[in-house]
């Protein structure tokens, strides 16, 4: 058995070596192309359109077919995305399934990185610092802004991602930007991402990747003043239970792990 696995890694070796150098050339080159509409197009919803025909494009070429599970379930008016963060691949895949009127929600150091920085910024992404008080303080606040006037957002409530498979502690950030906009909180999951381009650096891999839109929550009206955690409660219980990975915060967070999913995301999401 140890001989035919090595003899498989020294034959597949190679072809996971072009097909990653295919992968990054079909990124590159639409990267470039991307780049030169996000320039021209005058309209933030040109803008977006063009990203998200260029993210289902890549997608394709590079053998990573996309599925959209009960996209029914996605209000037509505004709303909140979260959703479960396992890949650097997540936005793009984000991109290509949801419409064009979302705008992102992302971490500050984003807008550092050549050429993904001015991007995300023509497409009308939001920055948020994460380790500056009083600039998250700011950010927060324009965040608010740009959701009470009607403008649909996609957050990843973890913040990041990890090698470890498994859903983090999620941040509240998200759930006070529906309360205070008065709009629906729609969870997500995804899967496939986390093979398709490992956290750990290795090279990326063909395969399917899916997208599974969960039923909207809707804000209890009696409990109000708790609104952003009674969201982020529940939308994290929604996601563990639909994602088949682990709660990671179970072992740093309690003594046993909690007997239910609403149980352990409302004890891995506190303060």
């Amino acid at each position: 058995m140890r001989l035919v696995a090595l003899l498989r890694t020294i034959v597949l070796a190679p072809l996971r070596l072009a097909y990653g150098l295919w992968a990054l050339t079909a990124f590159l080159a639409l990267g470039l192309a991307v780049t030169v509409l996000l320039v021209a197009l005058p309209r933030l919803a040109q803008r977006r359109a063009a990203a998200r025909g260029a993210a289902r494009l890549l997608l394709r070429i590079v053998g990573m077919p996309l599925t959209l599970r009960f996209a029914e379930r996605l209000p037509q008016g505004q709303c909140v995305v979260v959703c479960n963060h396992a890949s650097y691949l997540d936005g793009i895949v984000l991109t290509a399934a949801l419409p064009p009127r979302f705008g992102f929600v992302i971490k500050r150091e984003m807008a550092a990185v050549p050429l993904a920085g001015p991007l995300l910024k023509r497409l009308g992404s939001e920055f948020v610092a994460r380790f500056d008080p009083r600039r998250g303080a700011a950010d927060t606040r324009r965040v608010l802004r740009n959701a009470i006037q009607g403008n649909s957002l996609v957050f990843f409530p973890e913040g990041t991602f990890t090698r470890t498979p498994g859903l983090l502690k999620f941040h509240t950030g998200a759930f006070a930007t529906a309360v205070r906009a008065g709009c629906p909180l729609v969870p997500a999951v995804l899967r496939g991402t986390r093979r398709a381009l490992p956290p750990s650096g290795a090279l990326p891999l063909p395969g399917p990747i899916e997208m599974q839109i969960l039923p909207p929550l809707q804000l209890d009206a009696a409990a109000a003043d708790q609104g952003a955690a009674q969201l982020r409660d529940g939308a994290r219980a929604a996601i563990l239970a639909q994602l088949g990975e682990p709660d990671l915060t179970c072992s740093d967070d309690t003594d046993r792990p909690p007997d239910t999913a609403r149980a352990r995301s409302a004890r891995a999401s506190r303060p």
